[in-house]
């Protein structure tokens, strides 16, 4: 009999398990596919911490950055690059900035003007923009090979084991049902990523929960390197320690007078860099119950838009285009309980990298403690 069983091997999953594993627990992850295949693969691997929602959202972020830094370390999952460089392109973009640093969670960030971010990143076209904003707080990691790593390391190292190809049908503590006959463990964890119908839909529905789709591409080596993640005016809007602020309201209207259809189509432009010189480029947000997994070249279009007014028209090569879809809600995350032994987590806001590994702790001291 396990200590702990979890149901899902995304980073929340992973998050939870290292939690577990942490205090000696017997932990198995049991997940469907055969290896991680959801969002926790298909995002950027940044870990944003400044602009997050002041209070637990901030406060998610912070320790799960140092969180992954641990890991990383530990693991051998190299950290890409650090910071995170936004290029305001309006003056109200500026104007939003000067309040998050006056009135937000701005601590070791600083503001800039044209020439230190163009000092900064040469390759921004500074002279278009109004200025800039610094924060050394963010971390990039490569997902498509940190998860992978991070399954391999709790696995070898930490004694987690893992059961990929394995549905889990039904639960009635503590039995797991699953297709390869019942799995018994005292303590059990649902992260069902965006699967809204499997186990416990009835909470799952009380949370009104749908799906975002997003797209996002992969550039070829641009020929310079990134000194940090790069975001724009868009970005702003997407993060409630930005949005939130009275001042959000003037960039939001000029917004959407001249780049309505980006906002039509929740396209910001996020930009980081491999150890290979590829650049992940994205993303756009479309909701709904069962979103369609066709991208959209005109969505594409958008977001590469986006990208030369920061860097210019430069001449551009996509290598890759794919979709992701993550569970999207009114609240950031959320965990219920469906009995003293089980908890349902999930991270509704498209922020798993950034605030998961706290919540695993969280939820692995609220089973144990």
């Amino acid at each position: 009999m396990y200590d702990l069983a979890i149901v899902g091997a995304g980073i929340l999953g992973l998050a939870h398990a290292l939690a577990a594993a942490r205090r000696g627990l017997r932990v198995v992850v049991l997940d469907r596919d055969a290896q991680a295949n959801g969002a926790s693969i298909r995002n950027f691997g940044f870990v944003v911490v400044t602009g997050q929602a002041p209070g637990q959202d901030l406060a998610r972020a912070r320790q799960s950055r140092d969180i992954w830094l641990e890991v990383a370390a530990a693991a051998g999952i190299a950290v890409e690059h650090r910071g995170m460089i936004l290029a305001a392109r309006r003056p109200e973009a500026m104007a939003l900035l000067e309040a998050f640093c006056r009135d937000g969670e701005a601590a070791d960030c600083r503001l800039l003007n044209r020439a230190e971010l163009a000092d900064l990143q040469p390759e921004i076209d500074a002279g278009g923009m109004a200025g800039g904003f610094y924060s050394p707080h963010e971390i990039r990691v490569e997902s498509r090979l940190a998860i992978p790593a991070l399954t391999r390391w709790l696995a070898q190292e930490m004694g987690v084991e893992f059961r990929f190809g394995t549905s889990v049908t039904g639960i009635a503590p503590p039995v797991l049902e699953t297709g390869a006959g019942p799995l018994r463990a005292a303590r059990i964890v649902i992260c069902p990523g965006d699967d809204l119908t499997g186990l416990y839909p009835d909470l799952i529905a009380a949370r009104q929960v749908t799906r975002c789709k997003l797209q996002m591409l992969r550039l070829a080596d641009p020929g310079f390197r990134l000194r940090a993640g790069v975001m724009t005016d868009l970005s702003l809007l997407r993060y409630g320690g930005f949005a939130a602020l009275p001042e959000a309201a003037a960039l939001r209207a000029r917004l959407q007078t001249e780049q309505p259809g980006h906002l039509a189509d929740g396209v910001h432009m996020i930009a980081v860099q491999g150890a290979d010189g590829s650049l992940v480029l994205g993303d756009s947000h479309h909701y709904g119950a069962t979103p369609d997994p066709f991208g959209s070249d005109a969505v594409d279009a958008l977001i590469l838009s986006e990208f030369a007014a920061v860097f210019g028209p430069r001449p551009v090569r996509v290598t890759a285009r794919w979709t992701g879809s993550y569970s999207s809600a009114a609240a950031s995350a959320f965990r219920d309980a469906p009995d003293a032994d089980t908890r349902l987590v999930m991270v509704t806001s498209g922020t798993g990298a950034s605030t998961g590994f706290a919540i695993g702790e969280e939820t692995v001291a609220e089973l144990f403690d």
